[in-house]
């Protein structure tokens, strides 16, 4: 995250695609039209894409995987000289996002900010945005301000993705003057785009999987809001001190290649969960440290899960359980002859048709029930005068129920 902790105050930037206004003791500039059509063809000359190495990475990232790194982390700012200067604190967590039509879905939710001094002047950023599972920015929001005696200074910047754009609006205020800006990118060109926000949790995947992708040229933003090439480079582990503690870090350096001047490179020393142990922006006078070692989370191995064999019930030789069987018979017995005793009819009933039964001694003894037992039904149709020939079935049809 190349803004993090601490930027040199922005400059004002040449129109890009979108819609410029400035604004300055009331006054109101219009922007050239040509401007905007000069820049487009400019830009469809020469698009910038995201390596294949890039996009291959960012598709192999997972749900479960990224759930993992899901954890809030401190860290203090610290001036060259070691005098404290701020802190920084980075937080990720599960997110909830409406869509247009107030449908809520899980994103990845990544919160950043710091706030300190530099040369004596309060300064600070923040960011905040909601990422895609493979780290495509839905949302994001980014402030920064210095507070300069003379010329106090913020800059705003907001991602949006609109159907089949991502729009970007940017806003730099310098004392009264204040300067806006409307990009629309289409989304088909933001793929392998990482934003500050998708940043952050980007490290926390590379140092996790303990690699850096081969060859691999992102996209991003530069100080101006142009769309640049973004590299990473493993420089290799190294042993550091973490509060009284040696701590094994994987150190990756982060390259954006801004096409209106020289390329900022960041290091970050990772631990082996994702957790940020230092990180040092090239040129600045100041380096963000971790105080106290946090507690590492280990990847949780899938125990297989257990196979438990039938065993035959030998419930006749268990007392307790025979016992209960013959409870519940005897229950059962008496519920029985009490009922039989309550309706005779009942006893009667089946009585005469087991003597039918037994008389007649018929093949198909569940057409001979239902033949018997035919005369009782309340929806039985009445039988026809002549008797005919076809006879008829002694069960109930469906048409005759729905009648």
């Amino acid at each position: 995250m190349p803004s993090l902790p601490l930027l040199p105050p922005p400059t004002p930037s040449a129109p890009t695609v979108g819609i410029i206004s400035q604004h300055r003791s009331g006054h109101k500039e219009e922007p050239d039209p040509r401007a905007k059509d000069q820049h487009a063809s400019a830009a469809e000359r020469s698009p910038l894409e995201a390596s294949a190495e890039a996009i291959h990475f960012l598709n192999s990232l997972g749900k479960e995987e990224l759930q993992m790194l899901f954890f809030s982390e401190t860290l203090a700012m610290v001036s060259n000289t070691g005098e404290p200067q701020g802190e920084l604190t980075i937080e990720v967590q599960s997110g909830k996002l409406k869509d247009k039509f107030d449908v809520v879905s899980h994103y990845p939710f990544v919160h950043a900010s710091c706030r300190g001094f530099m040369d004596k002047t309060i300064c600070g950023n923040s960011v905040r945005g909601y990422l895609s599972w493979n780290l495509r920015t839905i949302e994001q929001h980014s402030q920064e301000f210095i507070k300069f005696h003379i010329l106090p200074m913020e800059r705003k910047m907001s991602l949006l993705k609109e159907e089949d754009r991502l729009v970007m609006n940017r806003s730099i205020k310098e004392g009264e003057e204040i300067k806006t800006e409307v990009t629309f990118i289409p989304w088909d060109s933001t793929v392998g785009f990482i934003s500050e926000a998708a940043n952050l949790l980007l490290l926390r995947v590379m140092a996790w999987r303990q690699m850096v992708p081969n060859n691999a040229r992102f996209l991003a933003l530069d100080t101006e809001g142009k769309l640049c090439y973004s590299t990473y480079q493993a420089l290799g582990s190294q042993t550091i001190q973490v509060d009284r503690q040696q701590a094994e870090v994987f150190i990756v350096e982060q390259t954006v290649h801004s096409d209106q001047g020289i390329p900022t490179s960041c290091q970050f020393y990772l631990l082996s969960d994702g957790h940020l142990a230092k990180r040092i922006q090239v040129g600045s006078p100041s380096y963000c440290l971790i105080t106290k070692m946090p507690s590492l989370r280990e990847e949780d191995e899938m125990e297989p899960h257990p196979v438990f064999k039938k065993k035959p019930l030998m419930w006749e030789e268990d007392m307790e359980l025979y016992s209960k069987f013959l409870d519940r018979k005897e229950q059962l017995r008496l519920s029985h002859t009490r009922y039989l005793q309550q309706h005779p009819d009942a006893q009667a009933l089946i009585s005469d048709f087991l003597l039918f039964l037994l008389l007649r001694q018929p093949a198909d003894v569940v057409t001979f029930a239902a033949e018997h037992f035919g005369p009782f039904a309340m929806h039985r149709p009445p039988s026809p005068a002549l008797r005919s020939s076809n006879r008829r079935s002694p069960f109930r049809t469906f048409h005759t129920e729905s009648s």
